[in-house]
């Protein structure tokens, strides 16, 4: 009953609800287009000084006489209307994250919403500071550093198309390296690891982050610290936040387990639905089995108020996994049963109890005799009603 026969046809309700599902997802989709869009068009008119702006790390660093060039015959037009996209993108990453936000909220449990939102919030925020850091911070000397180390004799004159692919990497690079503080929150939330572990394994996150700025920057010693060491920064950000909410969790689950203590001293001992002092109908037998039925269903609403209580004093919520869930089922099932064939055996017995009331009944009528003497009466009166035929 719990797991899903093959060969079975999904239900009409279930088809209409993916069917809901799916347009709510095109829906979702079409206004996230719809908000590029607009978003482009809005900044499209301005391609050319968006280009100019972020060209300005580099422009004020070249040799004097010397500028940027376009080698592709289209890339005048094309690279700037292609950064102009990409920055449409990225300023309306916030409504593309609530549209994401509002199809799948509803499917989520109230701990998990309320954990989402700030990470959704903090995450984007951090990206956007990765970026910032990027072209602030490390563009100047990147590009000071190249443009003075390059060979005597050799003009430093960069293709416009080849700037932009260079400049996104490391816009990408330092907004990924900035979610180090939400990733390091997301495991311990999950499970995966304690901060006790992270801080123990310090010494090779260090080393990770200077190799992961080795692969992504450029092929030069000062890109690379300058995304190894935010990085670095951003992990014990992290580490001492996740500290700090375990703590929390900690007096949280503290605080549901003192209350649920309370709660089992104060709860009535009660023996079911039936009570302990009524007496059923069924003589003897019948009270010592609907008794047996009684107990058995106060047992096993006491487990399961234990299971309950024991449920609601953890903190967090870990989802069942199929095989867990089912199994889960069928035990409920089970249970179910085995109280509906309790509950029909203690009423038939109640029902077959009360079978022999005839002694009762003769007592009552003030016969005190055998139910056999009554026989001699029925022969005299046929005997006299032969006699009055013959007459």
């Amino acid at each position: 009953m719990s797991k899903t026969k093959p060969g079975v046809e999904p239900s009409p309700e279930a088809t209409e609800t993916l069917l809901t599902h799916l347009i709510e997802l095109r829906d979702r989709i079409l206004r996230m287009f719809i908000a590029i869009l607009v978003m482009f068009l809005i900044l499209f008119p301005f391609a050319n000084p968006i280009y100019t702006w972020l060209a300005g790390p580099l422009m004020q660093h070249l040799p004097e006489g010397t500028s940027m060039i376009a080698i592709d015959v289209a890339a005048p037009f094309l690279i700037p209307f292609k950064l102009t996209l990409l920055l449409a993108v990225v300023l309306s990453i916030p409504y593309l994250l609530y549209q994401v936000w509002s199809f799948v909220a509803p499917g989520l449990y109230s701990h998990e919403k309320s954990m989402a939102l700030p990470l959704v919030a903090s995450s984007t925020a951090l990206f956007y500071l990765g970026m910032a850091f990027a072209y602030f911070v490390v563009f100047p000397l990147i590009f000071a550093f190249f443009t003075a180390t390059a060979p005597e004799g050799v003009a430093v004159m960069t293709d416009i198309s080849r700037y932009l692919s260079f400049v996104i990497m490391l816009f990408i690079a330092f907004g990924i390296a900035f979610e180090v503080p939400v990733a390091t929150i997301l495991l311990v939330s999950m499970g995966a690891t304690t901060p006790a572990k992270l801080s123990q394994k310090r010494p090779y996150v260090i080393v990770g982050v200077f190799l992961v700025g080795m692969v992504l920057t450029p092929p030069d010693i000062i890109s690379q610290t300058l995304l190894a060491l935010p990085m670095w920064l951003l992990f014990e950000i992290g580490l001492i936040l996740s500290r700090i909410m375990e703590r929390k969790k900690a007096q949280r689950r503290a605080a549901a387990g003192g209350d649920d203590a309370a709660d089992a001293d104060d709860g009535p001992d009660d023996d079911g639905p039936g009570g302990g002092g009524g007496t059923p109908r069924g003589g003897p037998g019948g009270s010592g089995k609907a008794s047996g039925t009684t107990r058995a269903a106060s047992s096993s609403a006491a487990a399961s108020a234990a299971g309950g209580a024991s449920a609601a004093a953890r903190t967090g919520y870990t989802p069942l996994t199929d095989d867990e869930m089912d199994a889960e089922l069928d035990r409920i099932e089970e249970e179910q049963a085995e109280l509906r064939r309790q509950r029909g055996s203690a009423s038939t017995l109640a029902t077959d109890a009360p079978a022999e009331p005839a002694p009762v009944a003769d007592a009552s009528q003030g016969g005190e005799g055998p139910a056999d003497d009554g026989q001699p009466d029925v022969d005299a009166s046929q005997e006299d009603g032969n006699t009055g035929r013959d007459r």
